[in-house]
């Protein structure tokens, strides 16, 4: 004799204590958080049918017999989209040589007295392999050492890969990483005219930021304070608002400090958000750690203390985005995938993106190629003068990475409440732990993780704070 179903039973689903109670969440990405007395009911399956905690589950898509398929379907998708879809982020390292002496970088150690210029040749066939990418959106992003060292390189190589797209037909996006210190009128002409996007770094007032980025030539944060309005200026006659420049910050010790000033910096610039994000113990800043890194409690205090603040200015009515908590919500409220490499599962590494060394040399991130600069090359795929892309992506470190970094192969997140929004970074483990796997729990990845979902989900759940958030992302600031 068949038994009626308990109308209340829970389907799968993963958890995560916060304070006194609990969030929950379904393998399709529908989360909300319970008490413990209704995290207990919920469990057992009793609770009570069509009271307001029994529909609140049933739309999230916890209960078995109230599950949508297609609503369920949709979601998973969503949160997966980019996974299918090929590398389109494609780093090509014109140079190891730089002018700055930066705490966390030091490019000019490994470059000294040689020859680390990408040569012409090598540029424009890593171009080549980048638009074999099934990916309709390709970035050539051009990094260094600083960039703008080889500029000729870096000026015929955008020339070519718009030439190259008449034909592919592809997204185009084209953006240089530069810290600006070299650029002068002829450059700043040029990479408008061509729709080359700049990005530097700025990692707050001129003190904090000329203390991390050391340059013999002056302040550093001069320079790119004056380029950053220049190109700002430029890109608002023509009203292309996605030729603004940006900027990144990276938190050190010294960051932690000042959480209001380093807002304060991007705000007077008109930048109109920031990326709080955390210094990596990978490659160089590995080796000075002791000096300028810190605990994941103690980036996680900067970053509610700098949220916080952000909350503060938009109530004010000033929309300033924090680009961080603006892409764990849109997982959260809409189930997208922003095209953050690192939260997805399996990770970015060389199925999102590709990082071209100055000789060829093609890595599954940069931060592989970052390990690679300090002796170690175990994310490299092989070469763009002796690989096809073909044989790029079936390299074993690519296969490693997507295995490394699929959730389903990490015992510690298989009930993690964050699982379906999160991801791991196999070079992180592999910098840290010796392994690609590691032990999630140990070091700062989960950590600092955990730390930042569990403050946007709290900003999520008060209407204030989840009305600005959800702004952020009407507005398309959420990348």
């Amino acid at each position: 004799m068949k038994t009626a179903q308990n109308p209340s039973e829970p389907f799968d689903f993963n958890f995560e204590q916060d304070g006194a109670g609990y969030i929950v969440s379904s393998p399709f990405g529908a989360a909300l958080r319970l008490t413990r007395p209704e995290f207990m009911l919920f469990r057992a399956g009793k609770v009570k049918e069509n009271s307001p905690l029994f529909r609140r589950l049933g739309t999230a898509g916890l209960l078995r017999g109230r599950l949508d398929f297609e609503s369920a379907a949709a979601r998973a998708r969503g949160l997966s989209a980019g996974v299918y879809e090929g590398p389109g982020l494609h780093i090509l390292v014109l140079t190891l040589k730089c002018n700055h002496a930066c705490v966390y970088c030091r490019a000019t150690a490994g470059a000294a007295g040689k020859n680390t210029d990408m040569s012409r040749a090598t540029a424009l066939k890593s171009v080549d392999t980048a638009f074999s990418s099934p990916n309709k959106k390709i970035s050539l992003e051009f990094q260094g050492g600083e960039a703008l060292l080889n500029w000729p390189v870096l000026a015929e190589t955008v020339l070519y890969a718009k030439k190259l797209n008449l034909e592919k037909g592809k997204d185009l996006a084209l953006s240089v990483v530069t810290n600006l210190s070299l650029m002068d009128e002829e450059k700043f002409r040029f990479l408008v005219a061509e729709g080359v996007s700049v990005c530097t770094s700025l990692d707050g007032p001129a003190g904090l930021h000329d203390a991390n980025r050391r340059w013999s030539g002056g302040s550093s944060h001069s320079k790119a304070v004056h380029w950053l309005k220049k190109f700002a200026a430029a890109a608002g006659k023509d009203g292309r608002a996605d030729a603004l420049p940006s900027a990144l910050m990276t938190t050190t010790r010294l960051s932690l400090k000042n959480p209001r000033g380093i807002v304060d910096e991007y705000r007077g610039l008109g930048l109109g958000g920031i990326f709080l994000r955390p210094l990596s113990p990978i490659g160089y800043a590995a080796g000075v750690w002791p000096d300028i890194g810190y605990g994941p409690e103690e980036f996680l205090g900067f970053y509610r203390a700098s949220l916080a603040y952000i909350m503060e200015v938009n109530a004010a009515g000033e929309n300033f985005v924090e680009r961080n908590a603006a892409l764990l919500a849109r997982k959260i409220l809409r189930a997208e995938d922003p095209s953050f490499l690192d939260l997805r599962s399996p990770c970015g590494a060389a199925i999102g993106q590709l990082a071209y060394n100055f000789n060829g040399d093609v890595y599954t991130c940069d931060e592989g190629r970052m390990v690679a600069a300090c002796g170690d090359d175990f994310f490299r795929l092989g070469n763009v003068r002796t690989d096809r892309f073909e044989e790029l992506m079936t390299a074993p470190a690519a296969r490693v990475c997507a295995m490394a970094s699929c959730l389903e192969n990490q015992p510690y997140c298989a009930r993690c409440a964050f699982k379906p929004f999160c991801g791991v970074c196999p070079v992180h483990n592999y910098a840290t732990q010796g392994s690609p796997w590691g032990n999630i729990r140990v070091g700062s990845w989960c950590a600092l993780q955990k730390g930042m979902f569990k403050t946007v989900f709290a900003l999520l759940e008060k209407k204030k704070t989840r009305k600005i958030i959800e702004a952020w992302l009407q507005k398309g600031n959420a990348s």
